[in-house]
């Protein structure tokens, strides 16, 4: 099993930036990718960014390209999410996922069902 901690979340004005952290612990050697999720008030939770866990390939939503970056560190086992040029629509409780290469066969990496482990979750309120 693998156990998550996301972190940083706050309160930012519209315009400025925050930085995630989703700290892995467990049997992190099965991971296979690490995803980020937003879920807003009445929404659905929808896929935000992921990466694979050697950081050799990642793939991030249309909405928050280009404004939001993600990364990992192997050495911490932590995957970040560097978000600029926030806007009051990104916000949402982030969640961060992994999923093993096995348990992600049958899904997409957009889809919450390909991932079988998930942080608490933190806030980030933008304001505008």
């Amino acid at each position: 099993q693998v156990q998550l901690v996301e972190n940083g979340g706050g309160l930012v004005r519209a315009g400025g930036s925050l930085k995630l952290s989703c700290v892995a612990s467990g049997r992190t050697f099965t991971t296979y990718a690490v995803g980020w999720f937003r879920q807003a008030p009445g929404r659905e939770r929808e896929f935000v960014s992921t990466i694979s866990w050697t950081g050799s390939s990642t793939y991030t939503t249309d909405s928050v390209k280009g404004r939001f970056a993600i990364s990992v560190d192997l050495a911490k086992s932590t995957v970040y999410l560097q978000m600029n040029n926030l806007k009051s629509e990104d916000t949402a409780v982030y969640y961060c996922a992994v999923t093993s290469r096995t348990y992600f066969r049958g899904s997409h990496y957009w889809e919450t069902r390909a991932y079988d482990y998930w942080g608490q979750g933190t806030q980030v309120t933008v304001s505008s």
